[in-house]
């Protein structure tokens, strides 16, 4: 008697297109395969839920002064050793604590914090876009009843569920880790995705992009024009905000100077109009 074939699945998700075993996780660690398709394990599964100042996310020039529904779930398909979410983003599932919400539940509590000033839901914390399912049922229901959408992501995600994205999200901010192709492979990514990712969600929405400033990653002030050129080339009023380094997780150089800081602001600004500067303290 033969035994029956393992059933697997591909995830096209993003780029990695990791073949999934029946019951088993994705690199992302939030991503399943049951009966032979692969689905969201993390979905409407959340560990953390805030109302946030939407300066935080950092968005500067997307809705300012306002407030925004903040809920994370858990997984990122990047391997950041200074990732300051790292319980929810690269821990096991099994040890995450969760509260189950479904797409309505969720675009209810969004509507009934409205009269303290909120003005829709963010997908932050991890990486929302191993969830992206999740992501788009209730960015769907959301924008029917007038709420906003924000998603804060990494940009490892492929091109087609994306395009289906677009049109559901109102702004994004956009992590843009390094510049060089060397430095997103020490990261776990592909600097030519997330590129793709902000030259397409600028055509369709909001766009601010965030760069944790790392010493001896993202620090080079060369690298830093190129970067800027390539977003002045989309738009020079595309916001860029530069975020201070401070050890944290499994990387233990020193935070980054803030002299680098400035001085990588100045450079920036040669192409760029919006240039912030953010953990200045």
């Amino acid at each position: 008697m033969k035994n029956k074939p393992e059933l697997s699945a591909v995830c096209l998700i993003c780029w990695r297109h990791c073949r999934i075993r029946e019951g088993s996780l994705g690199y992302c660690r939030a991503r399943t395969a049951r009966d032979g398709k692969v689905i969201a394990a993390n979905y409407g599964k959340l560990t953390s839920l805030a109302l946030d100042p939407i300066e935080k996310k950092p968005l500067y020039y997307f809705q300012p002064g306002s407030l925004i529904l903040s809920a994370g779930s858990y997984g990122c398909n990047m391997a950041c050793p200074f990732c300051q979410n790292y319980e929810i983003a690269r821990e096991a599932a099994a040890s995450r604590r969760t509260v189950e919400m479904n797409p309505r539940e969720l675009v209810d509590k969004a509507l009934a914090s409205r009269d303290q000033g909120n003005v829709g839901i963010a997908f932050t914390y991890n990486e929302p876009l191993v969830g992206y399912e999740f992501v788009r049922d209730v960015s769907e229901l959301a924008r029917g009843v007038g709420l906003e959408t924000v998603v804060v992501t990494n940009g490892q995600i492929e091109e087609a569920p994306l395009r289906e994205l677009l049109p559901l999200i109102s702004a994004w901010n956009i992590d843009l880790k390094a510049f060089s192709d060397q430095g997103y492979r020490k990261l776990g990514g592909r600097l030519e995705v997330t590129l793709r990712t902000i030259r397409l969600a600028s055509q369709a929405s909001h766009v601010e992009v965030t760069t944790l400033v790392v010493p001896g990653l993202s620090d080079d002030e060369e690298e830093m024009r190129q970067q800027a050129a390539f977003l002045a080339s989309i738009d020079p009023k595309i916001p860029l905000h530069l975020s201070r380094y401070f050890p944290c997780y499994q990387y233990h150089a020193p935070a980054t100077p803030k002299e680098s800081l400035f001085r990588l602001k100045e450079v920036a600004e040669e192409a760029l109009e919006r240039v912030s500067l953010g953990n200045i303290h």
